[in-house]
């Protein structure tokens, strides 16, 4: 099988990089695409680099140009949901662009015609996560991310957000991610490990906190990987 493992920085997909060991390495598209073998799997690994625009990209190019038949997103996210610390995991069911704004023609925030506004991600590959999660004793959580291109770290804005959409977390990449994986017909799974709060200062936590919560999130998407 085929499975990519989708990032937007780094950080994300650094560490399993540093597992893996040994990949082959292929520029496209003004960026790098990871090749290796692991588990009777093939492979394909990627950072998007932030935003939602580099996200689609990557995504519909590790479909479209190297076959991934599954896609693993692993990365970060602000919590919104009071519920949620730092290092938590969460996968979401469903996403949603908070900043897709058409209302002024009477449609709600996040609806654009011939789109639904939440995404649901893939429910046999939930299912797996959290036996993934039962096995090693983490904890994982379930909920709403929302996605647009901007980092949160307003109190106003998070709890506007929050209201609209009843968002748990938010982010940068998983809903433009998820709309892709939907058109075309690929089972997709959204990880993301809380880096911040999203609030007041949600800058600081997240420089802080960005690489630890990354390798939680990457190092859980490996052991899903193990048991496709």
């Amino acid at each position: 099988m085929k499975i990519a493992i989708l990032g937007a920085m780094p950080e994300e997909i650094t560490p399993l990089l540093e597992i893996l060991k040994e990949y082959k390495s292929i520029e496209y598209a003004n960026n790098t695409y990871y090749l290796t073998n692991y588990k009777n799997h093939e492979l394909i690994l990627a950072y998007s680099k932030i935003g939602k625009v580099n996200s689609t990209l990557s995504a519909s190019i590790m479909i479209e140009k190297f076959g991934a038949e599954i896609l693993l997103f692993t990365g970060v996210a602000g919590a919104f949901n009071p519920e949620l610390e730092i290092g938590d995991l969460l996968y979401a069911t469903q996403l949603a662009q908070y900043d897709l704004d058409i209302t002024a023609f009477g449609h709600p925030l996040g609806f654009v015609p011939g789109n639904e506004i939440f995404i649901k991600t893939d429910e046999k590959l939930n299912n797996l996560a959290l036996e993934v999660a039962k096995e090693l004793n983490i904890k994982l959580k379930s909920g709403i991310i929302a996605t647009g291109d901007e980092f949160i770290c307003d109190e106003a804005k998070k709890a506007k957000i929050r209201e609209i959409f009843n968002a748990d977390a938010c982010e940068m990449e998983g809903a433009s991610v998820a709309l892709v994986c939907d058109a075309l017909k690929i089972p997709c799974f959204i990880l993301r490990a809380m880096s911040d709060k999203a609030g007041e200062k949600a800058e600081f936590d997240f420089d802080e906190f960005v690489i630890n919560s990354a390798k939680i999130s990457a190092n859980f998407v490996l052991k899903m990987c193990e048991k496709l």
